[in-house]
C-alpha cells in the first residue's frame, strides 16, 4: 500500500520519507520542503546538493522532492503533501504557474511561507527569485543565435511547456530581439512545449529538419531540450548546419558541446539557487525583513520588484569552460 501511494504521488520513497520525518518545526531550526520540476535529472540533483550544503550551514531542515514527471499534477500532490505535514517554508520551481496557484494559496492560508523559482509571475507567493532576468536571459540567446547564423536562416524555439512563464518570457525576448535585429532570420511555427523531456525535445528536432531543410538553428529553453535536440543533430549529421543553443546541465551535455552538435549557451548555477532557497526560506520563515539594500547570500545586495528578487549571475557554457563546470557536479 505504502508503494502504492509513493508511485501515485510521483514522489521518490527516500524525499518521502525526509518530508515526513522532518515535519517537526521550531522558529529556531524551521522546516523546509522544495518541489521541483522533475527528480533525477542533473540539473536538479546539483539543486539538491546546493539545498543540503545550505541546510548543513544554517542548521535547519530542508529536502527536495522531485516528482517523476514533468506533470503539474504532481507537484500539486507534493505540495499538499507538506501542507499537511505543516513545514513552514514551501518552496517550487513550477512546471505550470497557474495550476499550482490554488494549492499555493491554500499553503500561506495555512501560514506557510511560499518562495519560487523560475516563476516571476507567480501570485500566490512571499518570493520568487530569479538568478536572471527574463529579458537579458532572452535577448543574450537571441543576439548570441543572431550573431552565430549571420543573421540569415529558420530557427525554432522550444520551451519547458507552453505555461511555464519563464521559458515563455524568455523566448518573447529573443524572439524580439531576433525580430529588431535580424530582420532576415524567420521563426519557424510558433515555439514547441518539450524541452523539459530529451526525448520529446529529440523527436521534434527531427521532425522539424525533415520538414523545413532550411532550418539553421534551435533555442531550447528548458534543460533537456538542448540535450535532445543535440542528439537530434547528431543523429541527422546535422552538425554545423543547424545550431542548437539554450541552459543544460555541463556534465550531461559536455560530450555533446566538444561533438559539435550543441554550441553552448548561457545557464545559472542551479546548486546555487538550491543554496538560495535555504538561506530566503530561513529568512522569511524567522521573520527578517527583505528590502531595497538587503544582502542576501547567493543573490547580493537585492532591490525588490513588488514579490521578485531578480539578479544576473550569468554563466558562459562553451567548449572552453563546460569541463570546468561539469567537475563541479553540474
Amino acid at each position: 500500500m505504502f508503494k502504492h501511494i509513493l508511485r501515485t504521488l510521483g514522489i521518490g520513497a527516500v524525499a518521502f520519507a525526509l518530508a515526513t520525518n522532518l515535519a517537526s518545526a521550531s522558529p529556531d531550526k524551521p522546516v523546509i520542503g522544495i518541489v521541483v520540476k522533475i527528480g533525477g535529472i542533473p540539473w536538479f540533483n546539483a539543486m539538491e546538493q546546493g539545498i543540503k550544503k545550505r541546510a548543513d550551514q544554517l542548521g535547519v531542515k530542508a529536502f527536495m522532492i522531485g516528482p517523476t514527471s514533468a506533470d503539474p499534477a504532481l507537484q500539486v500532490r507534493a505540495i499538499e503533501d507538506l501542507i499537511a505535514r505543516h513545514v513552514d517554508v514551501i518552496g517550487v520551481v513550477p512546471n505550470d504557474a497557474q495550476v499550482l496557484e490554488p494549492v499555493l494559496q491554500r499553503a500561506r492560508a495555512a501560514g506557510i511561507k511560499v518562495i519560487t523559482h523560475e516563476s516571476p509571475k507567480q501570485q500566490n507567493v512571499d518570493w520568487d527569485f530569479e538568478l536572471a532576468s527574463a529579458k537579458g536571459f532572452g535577448e543574450a540567446y537571441g543576439k548570441r543565435l543572431g550573431e552565430a547564423l549571420g543573421g540569415k536562416g529558420e530557427y525554432a524555439v522550444f520551451v519547458g511547456s507552453l505555461t511555464v512563464p519563464l521559458h515563455n518570457a524568455w523566448a518573447d525576448a529573443a524572439i524580439a530581439y531576433i525580430k529588431a535585429n535580424y530582420p532576415g532570420m524567420k521563426l519557424v511555427g510558433d515555439r514547441y512545449g518539450v524541452a523539459e523531456d530529451v526525448d520529446a525535445s529529440r523527436k521534434t528536432a527531427l521532425d522539424l529538419m525533415r520538414a523545413h531543410p532550411d532550418l539553421k538553428g534551435i533555442l531550447a529553453f528548458g534543460s533537456q531540450g538542448p540535450i535532445g535536440a543535440a542528439r537530434a543533430v547528431d543523429e541527422q549529421g546535422a552538425k554545423g548546419k543547424v545550431l542548437v543553443l539554450g541552459p543544460f546541465s555541463p556534465g550531461q551535455g559536455r560530450r555533446l558541446v566538444h561533438d559539435g552538435v550543441l554550441t553552448g549557451g548561457y545557464m545559472w548555477n542551479p546548486e546555487l539557487a538550491g543554496e538560495v532557497f535555504v538561506t530566503l526560506g530561513t529568512m522569511v520563515a524567522k521573520g527578517e525583513p527583505i528590502k531595497d539594500g538587503t544582502n542576501i547570500p547567493g543573490l547580493g545586495v537585492v532591490h525588490p520588484d513588488g514579490h521578485n528578487l531578480i539578479v544576473n549571475e550569468l554563466v558562459d557554457l562553451n567548449a572552453q569552460t563546460v569541463d570546468a563546470l561539469a567537475k563541479t557536479g553540474l
